[in-house]
């Protein structure tokens, strides 16, 4: 089958570059941390960069390799490379586009930990950060200044749901030169592509769906070949937050079932929150695949599904929020997403706690807001859970 008639679920599963000598099925796993040569001299061009074997496993490792070149594959990108946590690949990103006094714009709503690393830039290093509402044109143009470096966007935003345009934004980019970096761990390349609406890099955490069972701990990056080479001749090799063999493996198999998996996951977010809707104790519900989104055209327009995360508000307080989670029995309380059990936590005081509460409110994340990764269950078991937790709010 030729690679034009490949398409993105049978791209997950194969992949040609996988392919080994010994027939292995699936791709093996490269548990070495350095590699001999076959003479100095050969050791010699491959520090020249003048032959392409591997030396160490912090500039390359053939599993690793395999996951890098599918995820690019997937992404529709040049290059992709894999880091050992999906802050270690947003790092690698805004260290190697920045330089001291440069200024980054971003979504009016991060990742707590990226508003983390963005702080440390500015006390450190002067890079300055602002945020945008990206609704338009005009607006988008207003926040950019003469120092912006790049553009960072999450869409849909953790933990808001609100959608940004990113062929617009992209647009907008591209007349001034700036590259526009896309967190896209909420929709993997399965529900969302941004390369192909004009971006210019794709960031993952790929702890999350990628990975897809809990049992793994890594980030994903895909980009022009340029571009990627100088992240992983400088962020990569120097500062080194490297994936290492085994996980690069969990992901590759993690990858064959995304499709499936996603499919489910959101088939199950959207009956949960079409259900929370109706329910009395809940005040307002976040979910771009739901007909009466304010941004469902963006949804319908760049999103396959609406994804498999939801957030919610509790008509009450934040104990009132925090009471209904301590209710739950099915459901875990746990910061990740994307896992195959559905998960629960509470924004303001756990992921974006390290936001100061003034900027938490301009986010939209209050204190009785609620996020939900939906789960592979049964959707009435998960209802179920939530329904009772909800009675003993009363």
């Amino acid at each position: 089958m030729g690679e034009k008639r490949k398409r993105l679920e049978t791209s997950m599963i194969h992949n040609e570059g996988d392919a080994h000598d010994l027939g292995s099925l699936t791709t093996p796993i490269y548990q070495t941390s350095t590699f001999s040569f076959p003479s100095a001299a050969v050791g010699e061009k491959r520090f020249a960069g003048e032959d392409d074997g591997y030396v160490y496993t912090r500039l390359g490792n053939p599993t690793v390799t395999a996951l890098e070149e599918r995820i690019a594959t997937l992404e529709g990108g040049e290059r992709g490379l894999a880091f050992a946590s999906g802050m270690a690949a947003v790092s690698a990103v805004l260290i190697s586009l920045t330089k001291a006094n440069d200024h980054i714009l971003c979504s009016n709503g991060l990742y707590g930990c990226t508003f983390g690393l963005l702080k440390m830039l500015e006390e450190k290093y002067s890079i300055t950060h602002d945020f945008s509402l990206m609704e338009d044109e005009e607006e988008l143009r207003s926040r950019l200044t003469e120092n912006t470096a790049c553009i960072f966007i999450e869409t849909p935003i953790n933990p808001t749901m609100k959608m940004v345009d990113l062929s617009m934004v992209a647009q907008v980019a591209k007349e001034y030169g700036i590259p526009v970096v896309v967190d896209n761990t909420f929709c993997t390349p399965y529900l969302q592509r941004p390369l192909e609406l004009g971006c210019d890099v794709v960031i993952h955490s790929a702890t999350k769906y990628i990975g897809g069972h809990g049992d793994v701990i890594a980030g994903l990056a895909v980009g022009k070949q340029e571009f990627m080479n100088s992240v992983a001749m400088n962020a990569k090799k120097d500062i080194g937050g490297v994936l290492s063999p085994f996980d690069a493996w969990l992901l590759i198999r993690g990858l064959k079932t995304l499709h499936v998996r996603l499919d489910r996951h959101s088939t199950n977010a959207e009956e949960i929150a079409t259900r929370l809707k109706q329910h009395p104790f809940v005040q307002n519900v976040y979910y771009p695949g739901m007909e009466d989104h304010p941004q469902k055209a963006i949804q319908e327009k760049q999103m396959r599904t609406g994804g498999g995360v939801l957030a919610f508000e509790i008509n009450g307080s934040k104990s009132d929020a925090q009471f209904f989670m301590d209710q739950l029995e099915l459901i875990k309380i746990a910061v990740s997403l994307g896992d195959a059990e559905t998960l629960i936590q509470h924004p303001a005081s756990m992921t974006h706690a390290v936001v100061p509460e003034e900027e938490r409110e301009k986010m939209g994340i209050k204190d009785t807001l609620i996020r939900l990764s939906v789960g592979l269950e049964a959707v009435e078991d998960i209802w179920e859970d939530l329904t009772q937790a909800l009675e003993e709010c009363k």
